[in-house]
């Protein structure tokens, strides 16, 4: 009946206000709340149900009247509150099913099936004791309290948060900013990587170009470069050779230069010379021509220094010339007839050089003092009658017949020469070899590094041949020198010992220089060999001619007492004879232990042998002549031991001589002894 009742307060309008509305008996979701997709107007909060569906008819045929506001407060606080649920929808909620004023729509609810009507139709319902209307409206109520609980904290939320969803806006705002410069830079970016893909293709087709005719160019250069590397030369080293100071890079610049003109010379030659060849060989020539032009004053400079006085020759030869001996290779073969004008001034210089210089070292040996030995000093010569001649300077005492220790000076043939101002200094009294030794170890010495200069400059520019003739003419004169100097030691002097040893010691020097491999020196050796024999025969004849004036000077009568100096005209004169070796046989012992000495290593070929027998077969006869003094009968005995004692003591001088010479000779005089019965 309250159905009835309730359902006739309503009107069509009512129920039209919501035609497209599920007939389903369910209850509605929450959303039935909330305003539809167009929203609604809201209305007061006292606005009764009358009000709220008349609103709702109204809304549905046109729009609002502008009469609206002019209505009571009551009406306006009805109309104010939103979300006023509809109570048929309410009352369809509560009992699980709607009154459908349309008939189709009760049709289709009632032709639903019952399995799928909802489960909570049987539901009991607990009205707590109220009426149907209140229960309604309370429900209603609650409803609406909760929309506008939820609506005023929603409003009071945004008011508190409406700062943070500015800042967020601007954030949005500002992200939209970076995001729209982030899409610009990848646009950028795109466009530029589009452009530099572009350049790189762009490349890498120049590449592929340039690797065509880098491959095309290594084969020309392949056929080309030995060619024009053969006839090229570089900037550098023509500068060099024009301007560039002579030193280790101007030969090495002048060694290419050499060496391009050669090969230029050999492609001219050729009939199909090409065009490059003929308009380079006039510049390479100038370059060659200028190259000689400073090689020929750098050497006039060099040989104009080796006049200067106290220069050191060879320091320049050594530092100037060997340094840079190409110069000279590369004059002689562009210019020969100029590389021999050079080689002509250094040979004017050098012997000029070598000539001064040694006219001075033999100027000062020259003043040393030297022991005179004449005839007066021979082996035959009465001592006892011996007066120094007026015309001898005072000379210090010495034993001229002995060697002494004259033989060491073949130990200092491999000593330097002294020099000048010691020399000049010397206060000593010396033997005629001293000098000798010391002007021929200054020019073995001097020669040997001149000739080994001249090998090392000249050749192989020039040959050998001529670098002998090159020698010569440097030191002829100054052999001529050394062979006056060595006549002027030996022509007035008799020691024998002296000359003697002059031989030994140019024998030495011939076997150095052949050890040295100077053999330009040999004339040299030879002519001083063919001045020192023929001396010393003839001093070996001054001793033997001595002797036998000696032998000679014996009286027949007077024998032995006239030998050793007794007046034969005294009554006991024979009985003062005495068996005991003589002076003379002293004095020619010493001597032949000197000559063996000096001969120990001499060849058969020498004329010591035969100089040296003759000697002694004048000793012999001297000796023979001494003891027929003695006179037959008793005196036959005294005369072998005469004899005998003589020919002991010669043994015993030369008794430890070596070499051949002196065995011959001890077994000359043992076969004497033993022929006189001496033991």
């Amino acid at each position: 009946m309250w159905l009835e009742r309730l359902s006739g307060q309503t009107t069509p309008s009512a129920s039209s206000s919501v035609p497209h509305r599920s007939y389903s008996p369910a209850p509605r979701r929450s959303s039935h709340l909330a305003p539809n997709s167009n929203p609604r107007p809201s209305y007061g909060p006292r606005t009764s149900s009358v009000g709220l569906v008349s609103r709702a008819n109204s809304s549905t045929t046109s729009p609002n009247p502008p009469q609206l506001a002019n209505r009571s407060s009551l009406r306006q606080e009805i109309a104010a509150s939103p979300d006023v649920v509809d109570p048929l929808d309410a009352l369809g909620i509560l009992l699980g099913k709607r009154k459908d004023k349309e008939r189709d729509g009760l049709e289709r609810r009632e032709s639903v099936p019952l399995d799928h009507r909802p489960t909570d139709l049987d539901a009991d319902i607990d009205f707590e004791g109220q009426g149907l209307d209140v229960f309604a409206q309370g429900s209603g109520q609650e409803k609406k309290d909760e929309s506008r609980r939820y609506a005023s904290q929603t409003v009071e939320e945004y008011e508190l948060e409406k700062d943070k969803f500015e800042d967020l806006h601007k954030s949005i705002l500002a992200c939209d900013d970076v995001l729209k410069s982030v899409q610009k830079s990848l646009t950028s970016f795109q466009q530029d990587l589009g452009a530099v893909s572009a350049e790189i293709e762009t490349l890498q087709s120049r590449s592929t170009a340039m690797n065509t005719r880098l491959e095309n160019r290594k084969v020309v250069e392949t056929l080309l470069g030995p060619a024009i590397e053969e006839v090229a030369i570089s900037p550098e080293v023509v500068s060099t050779i024009s301007e560039g100071p002579i030193d280790q890079s101007w030969v090495s610049a002048l060694e290419e230069l050499d060496k391009r003109s050669v090969t230029m010379h050999r492609a001219s030659q050729t009939p199909n010379r090409s065009v490059a060849v003929s308009d380079l060989k006039p510049l390479l020539d100038d370059l060659s021509n200028k190259a000689i032009e400073r090689i020929r004053d750098f050497f006039v400079s060099q040989i104009k220094a080796l006049r200067s006085p106290s220069i050191n020759a060879q320091i320049v030869q050594q530092q100037s010339f060997i340094r840079y001996k190409e110069l000279y290779g590369f004059l002689a073969r562009h210019h020969p007839v100029l590389g021999e004008e050079i080689g002509q001034a250094y040979i004017n210089t050098m012997r000029w050089y070598y000539l001064s210089n040694f006219t001075r070292y033999k100027n000062a040996l020259d003043k040393l003092s030297i022991f005179v030995i004449d005839r007066n000093d021979a082996i035959g010569a009465d001592q006892t009658a011996h007066r120094a001649p007026a015309n001898r300077p005072s000379q210090a005492s010495h034993d001229a017949l002995a060697i002494g220790r004259r033989a060491d000076v073949l130990k200092q043939s491999h000593q330097a020469a002294l020099p000048a101002h010691i020399v000049e200094d010397s206060k000593q009294t010396h033997y005629v070899e001293t000098p000798f030794l010391h002007f021929n170890l200054a020019l073995v010495d001097n020669a040997t590094a001149e000739y080994s200069f001249l090998a090392n400059f000249f050749s192989p520019a020039i040959g050998f041949p001529t670098v002998s003739r090159y020698f010569s003419a440097i030191f002829a004169p100054t052999f001529s020198l050394g062979h006056a100097f060595t006549k002027s030691l030996i022509e007035a002097s008799d020691d024998c010992l002296g000359i003697l040893l002059c031989v030994r010691l140019n024998q030495h020097f011939a076997f150095e220089l052949q050890r040295r491999k100077i053999p330009v020196a040999d004339g040299y050796i030879n002519g001083t060999n063919m001045l020192l024999w023929p001396r010393f025969q003839l001093a070996m004849e001054v001793h033997a001619e001595s002797i036998k004036r000696a032998t000679s000077a014996i009286s027949t009568r007077g024998g032995a007492a006239s030998a050793l100096g007794l007046s034969s005209n005294s009554a006991d004169a024979a009985s003062k004879q005495s068996t005991a070796p003589h002076m003379l046989t002293q004095r020619f012992g010493q001597f032949l232990q000197g000559i063996l000495m000096l001969s120990r290593d001499a060849g058969d070929d020498e004329p010591v042998g035969n100089s040296l027998g003759r000697l002694r077969g004048e000793f012999e006869a001297f000796l023979t002549k001494v003891g027929k003094g003695f006179g037959s009968g008793a005196g036959e005995r005294k005369r072998e031991r005469f004899l005998a004692n003589n020919y002991s003591l010669i043994l015993t001088i030369v008794g430890d001589t070596g070499g051949k010479l002196a065995g011959d000779t001890r077994e000359y005089f043992e076969g004497l002894r033993d022929g006189v019965g001496g033991v």
